[in-house]
């Protein structure tokens, strides 16, 4: 059944907060599918946004959790970020780096030399998230920019999900530094391309598959990147948000839980006024979309409804939704 799935597929990357886990906690179905997708000899590798902790310790995480992970299958916005950073300025330049010790230790593996203050001329700045991050070294990091130096962001993520709800993310100290200096970083991470070049080009995959819980980030990177993209639905994004999306933030593939990735996926079928999908049928009549069989709630009727408002040509403020179907 999962090579029935998978088709041409090569590989499947995931991200890792509201897809694998959330928090200290392993979301519901997560462990389970990925573990026996590698038993059917599918590479698995983890795309995160993620720069403040190394590979190993993210591998012993999710190893925790009942995977069999090894850093090298964990591609996190460090790498690109140095990689990007590697681009702009010589090697063994000095870096100021603001973030924790994942990005730390990857800009040393690069061969940069790690400086704490603008007074040391860094030629760069890469800047990722870290609980400990203070205005002290943002400051530090504007006094640098202002001064000519390269800026590498690893990731723009508004906020982060935590056990008690959402977060400040890096894309708020990031904000803070583009006020002070008046410039944008280059960016690793996702929704920018370079992050999933980086790991297609690790895992050496010609026709991966990512999958991820948020639209802004995981499913428009994806898409830039030419990647066929799934959304799943336990961590971020809502089925509101989803059935409203633009064309850039569409999903090839919608899933309740990663256990749909082991059973072949049912997309919808066009029938007179709409679409159906797994006994549910959704129509446009008028300018109303409605349930007309099965239930509003069920994964199929979400497809089938994501077809219909997506294929209406007609914004999504156009249309009186049926709220079953979003609630």
């Amino acid at each position: 059944m999962v090579a029935k799935f998978w088709g041409s597929y090569d590989t499947l990357l995931a991200d890792l907060d509201g897809v694998v886990y959330e928090g200290k906690h392993a979301i519901v179905d997560a462990v389970s599918s990925i573990n026996e997708l590698v038993s059917s000899g599918i590479p698995v590798g983890y795309v995160t946004n993620n720069s403040s902790r190394k590979p190993e310790t993210i591998a012993d995480q999710l190893n925790g959790f009942g995977l069999s992970v090894s850093p090298a299958d964990v591609i996190g916005s460090a790498l690109t970020g140095a990689e990007l950073l590697s681009t702009l300025i010589p090697k063994s330049s000095k870096v100021l780096v603001v973030g924790g010790e994942g990005l730390r230790s990857r800009i040393e593996e690069f061969g940069f030399q790690v400086v704490e203050s603008a007074d040391d001329n860094p030629a760069g700045v890469i800047q990722g998230f870290a609980p400990d991050v203070a205005w002290k070294h943002l400051a530090e990091a504007a006094f640098a920019i202002q001064k000519g130096a390269k800026w590498v962001a690893t990731n723009s993520d508004w906020t982060l999900p935590q056990d008690r709800g959402l977060a400040p993310g890096n894309g708020t100290l990031v904000s803070a530094v583009h006020t002070a200096v008046g410039q944008l970083p280059v960016v690793a991470g996702k929704p920018e391309p370079a992050i999933f070049h980086t790991a297609t080009k690790h895992f050496a995959s010609s026709n991966a598959l990512f999958v991820g819980d948020r639209i802004d980030t995981d499913i428009v990177g994806a898409n830039r990147a030419g990647i066929d993209s799934a959304l799943v639905l336990t961590g971020v994004s809502t089925r509101k948000e989803l059935l409203g999306i633009d064309s850039s933030g569409r999903p090839k593939y919608i899933l309740q839980t990663l256990a749909d990735l082991l059973r072949p996926y049912e997309p919808p079928v066009e029938i007179k006024r709409g679409f159906s999908c797994l006994g549910a049928e959704v129509e446009l009549l008028g300018n109303k979309v409605l349930v007309t069989h099965g239930d509003p709630k069920s994964i199929g009727a979400l497809r089938a409804a994501c077809a219909v408002i997506w294929g209406s040509g007609q914004p999504i403020y156009a249309l009186e939704v049926e709220p079953a179907l979003y609630e």
